[in-house]
């Protein structure tokens, strides 16, 4: 039987944490990742084992990842993250909506099918953009520049994953404008995302095209894996919504990140309280 390691990290990680987990999972030791962060030794990984140590670490506010013994970044050749709310810290559309004064009604539409309740993303989408209707472009700008930030450690994720040769891939249900400026600003090695239409200045209320939804994500990602030379198992994948399900289940690393309920549910691993670069701490090297 393969050997796992129990690999926990919190910003509010302390001693007992790491001793009262590692007594729950039966570990053989504990090594000591950072501050933040521990790898318990060869632990039980039966499936009673695994439900206990995620309903203890969900009650103290700690992340936990049952990986290989041994495992190595190296080994993946792929990373694929959502924009909104997984790369970024913000929904693109409710903040466009909200120079628009409309940000409350888009914002309900956003929350909904981000937990699954509709059904449909590309209609949900639609309708959201309807209400976008006569913005003036320059709202992208204002919303790129004062609202958008990058959320923890997704620059150090992203670069210590390109130092060790993978492809990165950023796949989102939100829009061009911002995929594009972060493609270029982070070295992405490809992005897609739905395009607004704008005339004369303005929104027109429409998007170009065919709908990015979850389906085309995950087409994206295999497609790119399979440019790639990645094999299921050498992928890494991160989303918050239940917009990207498909694309997780396309990935050997599913990882739902700050992630609605119904995501956590149906997603190998979570990242609930720490950072992008929570990712990191699964590898040995």
């Amino acid at each position: 039987m393969t050997i796992h390691h129990l690999v926990v990290q919190s910003p509010g990680l302390t001693v007992e944490h790491a001793e009262q987990i590692a007594a729950l999972a039966q570990a053989q030791g504990v090594a000591r990742i950072s501050a933040t962060a521990a790898r318990l030794l060869d632990v039980q990984h039966d499936d009673a084992t695994r439900a206990d140590v995620v309903a203890w670490a969900e009650r103290h506010g700690v992340d936990t990842a049952f990986v290989p013994a041994g495992l190595k970044l190296s080994h993946c050749k792929v990373l694929a993250m959502d924009m909104d709310s997984t790369l970024i810290n913000i929904e693109c559309i409710d903040e466009i909506a909200g120079v628009a004064g409309v940000k409350e009604k888009v914002s309900e539409i956003t929350e909904a099918a981000m937990r699954g309740e509709i059904k449909d993303f590309a209609e949900s989408l639609r309708r959201r953009v309807a209400l976008l209707k006569d913005v003036p472009a320059e709202a992208l700008e204002q919303v790129y520049t004062e609202k958008l930030r990058l959320n923890p450690g997704a620059e150090r994720l992203i670069t210590t994953a390109q130092a060790a040769g993978i492809k990165v891939l950023l796949v989102s249900g939100g829009f061009t404008f911002f995929t594009d400026r972060l493609r270029e600003r982070l070295r992405l090695d490809s992005a897609h995302a739905n395009t607004l239409e704008i005339d004369n200045g303005v929104l027109t209320g429409r998007v170009l095209g065919d709908i990015l939804d979850a389906d085309a994500k995950a087409v994206y990602l295999r497609e790119f894996a399979r440019t790639h030379g990645a094999t299921k198992e050498q992928v890494i994948a991160m989303g918050d919504g239940a917009n990207d399900l498909k694309m997780l289940g396309a990935a050997g690393f599913p990882v739902a990140y700050h992630a609605k309920p119904l995501v956590r549910q149906q997603t190998r691993y979570a990242l609930n309280v720490s950072g992008l670069d929570g990712v990191l701490n699964w590898f040995e090297g």
